[in-house]
């Protein structure tokens, strides 16, 4: 059986917390994407596990790279618009997006993908 997926935004998740991501986006894309291998293992509370993961991440953070559990996703442009073709190209997959941006939540709605907030994935540091 092929499982659910999930979307992360990694500009808005890592843009959540005020912690000084801004000096490294590389950096506090690669510590997010660290963190999403246990969500792959375990899921969410409204997400049972194993989740197959994708991180969005655009920009600075452009290079981080797949490790295992955490597909990366790099977007050529948009981020938001990276995010959407992914969702659109599992029609008939449980999907939900990771992001509070309410535009994207719009879109991703729209597929049929269910939206969580930043916080479902966001550790404290």
């Amino acid at each position: 059986m092929t499982p659910p997926l999930l979307v992360v935004d990694a500009a808005n998740v890592v843009g959540s917390v005020p912690d000084g991501w801004w000096r490294d986006r590389a950096g506090a894309a690669t510590r997010l994407r660290d963190d999403l291998v246990e969500v792959a293992e375990q899921g969410l509370p409204t997400l049972p596990g194993p989740l197959e993961v994708v991180l969005v991440v655009e920009g600075k953070a452009r290079h981080v790279e797949s490790i295992p559990g955490v597909r990366v996703v790099s977007a050529p442009g948009s981020g938001d618009d990276a995010i959407v073709d992914v969702v659109r190209a599992h029609p008939d997959r449980p999907c939900a997006v990771i992001t509070a941006d309410r535009a994207l939540r719009d879109r991703v709605s729209a597929l049929n993908a269910t939206v969580l907030g930043p916080r479902t994935v966001r550790r404290p540091r």
